[in-house]
């Protein structure tokens, strides 16, 4: 490893070191600070192991298949915002009153995810393509491989669509999702070990013996797993207070800051990955992060809520199920319109400003005509893309690679 790598590392350990060690000093000696002040320390200390895990995921690509890298790595930059997830499942099974927090934190999440992560990532790649090239870049192509994961999202985006039907997540549902994303696991450790492309820390991890990086790996690991279990709890009862404090709703709250504060170090990678041209790596990993939620995450929750004293299905009231059907009807336009494996300008700016326009929607009619505004573009872009749809839905089950299949693209997808 070179001095400069040295330096990195010691430089970025000790600034998440300083933003971990308040809400570590409070929660061991049990201090009560006011709801919007521990919510500033425990939400710097999540941020700051989230960007642990991401630093130590991303090293580990060294030593994993290049596939599932990229799932193991979606899934651990996302742990914190599961951990508090979870908590609020969990504490719903005996308390009614969090069920609301449990599909708030799920569905921001996601929505925030697709509506933000994917448009922002591929913009920044396509505005980096054209000053390499000089030529303006319409569309990012995907790569073929990335079929495999348009395929497990579609089916279980088509799933999902049970829940605002049923009102509810119901344990057979969520054992089933579980089971989805085991099996995709399983089909994304298939692939070979590619030498990834570090960046900053990442990359003086990386610069370490096969030894020392192994175990610095590890470690991180094992420390930002035990930081993210400490504050789970007092962040996500801080996100409430705080609420409550400011005047701000409680479920907006849970639904947009604490999705923002565990997902920002995912995007800011995602993000620096694109404006070095690599944007194509970079929405791979968004996509495959969409899949964890899409299954892992949705499928923990009706786990969690009875392991905390609730029944086998999770509830909901009308305002969740409207949420949740929002959420399907963008996930199910955001696929469509990329079957093709082309990310288009217009389609990233369709999912941005979409996501924008729901802030100022706060009524029942108002969200209905949004789901059916993201129903319409998901039932174009799958006409207009009718050709890749049972290559896509058969993607999951093939042994083999799928072949790349854009170059009779349709109209919609040029």
């Amino acid at each position: 490893m070179t001095r400069t790598h040295g330096r990195t590392l010691a430089r970025s350990l000790i600034t998440t070191a300083l933003f971990i060690a308040p809400a570590l000093v409070v929660r061991i000696v049990g201090l009560h600070p006011n709801p919007v002040v521990a919510l500033v320390i425990y939400g710097a200390a999540v941020v700051a192991a989230s960007f642990l895990l991401a630093w130590a995921a991303e090293a580990a690509q060294i030593d994993v298949s290049g596939g599932l890298a990229i799932a193991v790595l979606a899934l651990i930059a996302v742990l914190p915002e599961y951990a508090v997830d979870l908590y609020y499942a969990y504490t719903a099974g005996h308390n009614p009153d969090y069920v609301q927090f449990a599909a708030a934190n799920m569905t921001g999440s996601n929505r925030l995810l697709m509506g933000v992560g994917w448009p922002v990532v591929v913009l920044v790649g396509l505005w980096v393509a054209r000053k390499m090239s000089g030529r303006k870049a319409g569309s990012m192509a995907l790569d073929p491989g990335n079929r495999v994961e348009l395929g497990f999202l579609l089916i279980a985006g088509v799933v999902a669509f049970v829940i605002p039907v049923t009102g509810q997540i119901h344990l057979v549902l969520g054992v089933a999702l579980l089971a989805w994303f085991g099996f995709y696991l399983y089909k994304m450790s298939r692939g070979e070990v590619e030498e990834p492309d570090l960046i900053g820390t990442a990359a003086a991890l990386g610069a370490l013996s096969v030894r020392a990086r192994r175990s610095s790996v590890m470690a991180l690991f094992v420390i930002a797993g035990g930081v993210i279990l400490m504050c789970a709890e007092p962040f996500a009862e801080s996100l409430i207070g705080a609420g409550t404090q400011l005047g701000i709703d409680q479920f907006l709250l849970v639904q947009w800051l604490a999705p923002l504060a565990s997902e920002a170090p995912e995007f800011i990678i995602a993000i620096i990955f694109a404006s070095r041209g690599n944007g194509t790596a970079a929405i791979a990993t968004l996509i495959s992060s969409k899949v964890n939620q899409w299954t892992l995450l949705m499928g923990s929750l009706p786990i969690a809520y009875i392991a905390g004293g609730g029944g086998t299905a999770l509830v909901l009231d009308g305002r969740q199920v409207e949420e949740v059907l929002l959420t399907a009807t963008q996930t199910m336009m955001g696929i469509a319109l990329i079957l093709a494996l082309r990310f288009h300008r217009y389609t990233a700016l369709a999912l941005l400003a979409l996501f924008v326009v729901q802030f100022p929607i706060t009524s029942t009619d108002g969200r209905l005509v949004l789901c059916g505004v993201y129903a319409v573009l998901a039932l174009i872009g799958f006409v207009v893309n009718r050709r890749h749809v049972a290559v896509t839905l058969r993607a999951p089950f093939r042994s083999a690679e799928v072949a790349d299949d854009t170059a009779d693209e349709p109209a919609l997808a040029r």
